[in-house]
């Protein structure tokens, strides 16, 4: 009941906080998250490659949540295979935004089925299986759609899934004279 109510407030607070729009390291973000997953659970292993400079604009706080939540499912989802892998990176832009992603070769699921994810409450795999909460990927949606873009998944059951979220561009620094 405890993770049920504190992911209602991390919902609430997603959709009402302020936004704060500053230049963020995603994978500094991503490489922190990863630390303390490995503490968390220092018997586990999985193979993780993150893609050096993914950067964006937006608030720390609201994105850290985003990439805690992506990469906790990739963590929680590949818990039974043997060789584990999840990788952060970008794949090109789509309509002026960057296209980021979190992959991982974990349980997956059928595409039938994707409209729900962002659902709150909605789960595609039985608590037994995964545990959590359902309010994770809604948390995601909220916060991306407040940063201006969007976010959707592809996924084989079996096979692993692939989260891929749209996100301000940084701007470069003009060249010097």
């Amino acid at each position: 009941m405890g993770e049920l109510i504190e992911g209602m407030l991390t919902l609430s607070r997603a959709v009402k906080a302020d936004l704060r729009r500053v230049s963020v390291d995603l994978t500094g973000l991503a490489e922190e998250i990863v630390q303390d997953l490995r503490q968390h659970d220092p018997q586990r292993s999985a193979d993780f490659v993150i893609q050096l400079g993914l950067r964006t604009v937006g608030d720390p706080a609201l994105l850290r949540a985003v990439m805690t939540n992506l990469l906790g499912n990739a963590w929680k989802f590949t818990a039974r295979r043997p060789k584990a892998r999840i990788e952060v990176g970008r794949r090109g832009e789509e309509a002026g935004q960057a296209v980021f992603f979190v992959r991982d070769n974990g349980a997956g699921f059928e595409m039938a089925y994707a409209a729900k994810l962002f659902t709150p409450f909605q789960r595609l795999h039985h608590e037994s299986e995964f545990p959590g909460t359902g309010i994770g990927l809604a948390t995601v949606q909220q916060i991306v759609a407040r940063h201006g873009g969007r976010v959707w998944a592809e996924a084989r059951s079996g096979e692993g899934a692939t989260f891929f979220l749209t996100l301000p561009i940084e701007a470069q620094a003009p060249p010097p004279y």
